[in-house]
């Protein structure tokens, strides 16, 4: 090795770095793993962005190191560039190394540009990639970090996971007010993520360093909490005092406190409080707005889950994750933790399938095949088993509908009915 002291020093100085790659090859994350162990640090492999992603709300990372292509055959670096923008965009003070391959400089300074600290040439040294990756954690960044580094390091993250439109736009929001002193009011159906999105946009804030308070308003001595306090303050329910109550506290809200309120109904709190805690209203789409983040979350709940229980992550299959996509989930993102919890437990062979789930039922065998009415009840069940059943039989109309105990031309009308 050249520059042997330097390089001492540096790892003696940075040692016991969490460090997260983004990879999709194996043989990569086994050789770094052990590399990254030997010298000091610990190393954690998400195999591609969403498995990033999910990693980064679960815990927090002291560097980054991010590979540009994860499609075979791939080599434009647009993958990893995109992957770098969502990164940057969350914590514009991440410390992120991609990895390019030799003759990549142009993607390398797009990189740079981006916001990565350094870049590494494949095939790289083990030893000088985990110097340069030191020495990025060492610097500061160019970017101030929306808020700064927490209190409490052990805190999860609060990132909002998902890729729909309107969870895009709804980050985009957190980053654009987050930074302010503005009055924020969350709406949304319970169990959507109001608590989530309100830790995300006080981590966003001036005051990230801080633990905010949280006062639920539905309790004995609330308003009274409040005291002499700054900073970020999460206010739960305010819409649910009296009028009396709502003047009271739009009273002790100084211009020292950044109000974080999560409200069911905005229209019933007074003109006063209103123009207090809700100068920006971000309202939580429901799991019905947003079908295509539901298998995203289930990925992630089940991961959580099989690590707080000490299990092997199991796989969900297609059909499941049709069944999960298509069913209705009254209790939202809370209800759909809790349903990937119950089917962690439940799944025996490393696979949770339609079986595991508790969304519903197969249509009956004894539906009839003629004229059959939609069920009030079962609709929205029957449309997601129906959807989980042709994905389990590679949209056989055949298979699937012996699986489901129906005709060929019954499962035909019913697929028109719920528009499959």
């Amino acid at each position: 090795m050249s520059a042997n002291g330097q390089q001492g020093e540096a790892s003696s100085a940075k040692a016991g770095l969490a460090i997260l790659l983004i990879d999709d090859r194996p043989e990569v994350a086994s050789a770094m793993e052990i590399a990254f162990r030997m010298a000091g640090h610990s190393l954690t492999v998400a195999h591609g962005p969403e498995e990033a992603f999910s990693q980064l709300a679960r815990s927090r990372f002291d560097g980054i190191v991010l590979d540009l292509n994860f499609t075979p055959g791939k080599s434009d670096g647009k993958e990893g560039l995109a992957c770098l923008a969502r990164i940057m965009a969350d914590d514009p003070a991440a410390c992120v190394v991609v990895l390019t391959a030799h003759g990549g400089v142009r993607m390398a300074v797009a990189a740079m540009q981006a916001g990565a600290r350094d870049f590494a040439v494949k095939p790289w040294n083990n030893a000088d990639l985990i110097g340069k990756v030191e020495a990025a954690v060492a610097r500061e960044p160019t970017a101030p970090a929306a808020g700064g580094t927490p209190a409490d390091r052990n805190m999860p993250p609060a990132r909002i996971l998902g890729e729909s439109a309107p969870i895009e736009e709804l980050r985009q929001l957190i980053r654009w007010v987050g930074p302010t002193m503005a009055g924020v009011a969350i709406t949304g159906p319970s169990g959507a993520g109001r608590m989530l999105t309100a830790l995300a946009v006080h981590a966003a804030s001036a005051d990230a360093q801080n633990m905010p308070l949280r006062i639920d308003l539905r309790e004995e001595g609330a308003l009274d909490a409040i005291g002499d306090t700054s900073g970020s303050v999460i206010l739960r329910y305010p819409d649910r005092l009296g009028e009396l109550a709502q003047d009271r506290l739009a009273a002790r809200l100084s211009e020292n406190i950044r109000p974080i309120a999560i409200v069911d109904r905005p229209d019933a709190l007074t003109p006063a409080l209103r123009r207090r805690i809700a100068t920006i209203e971000l309202a939580i789409p429901p799991l019905a707005q947003r079908r295509a983040d539901i298998p995203i979350l289930a990925r992630h709940f089940v991961t959580d889950a099989a690590i707080r229980f000490g299990r092997a992550i199991p796989r969900i299959t297609e059909a499941a994750e049709t069944a999960l996509r298509e069913a209705d989930w009254p209790g939202e993102v809370r209800g759909l933790a809790a349903e990937m919890e119950r089917a962690v437990l439940l799944c025996d062979d490393g696979t949770i399938d339609t079986a595991a789930l508790s969304i519903g039922t197969p249509v009956a065998a004894s539906a009839p095949a003629e004229n059959d009415a939609p069920s009030f009840d079962l609709d929205r069940t029957e449309k997601a088993m129906i959807a989980a059943a042709l994905a389990e039989h590679h949209h056989n109309v055949s298979h699937a509908a012996k699986a489901l105990g129906l005709s060929r031309g019954a499962l035909y009308r019913r697929m028109e009915r719920h528009g499959l």
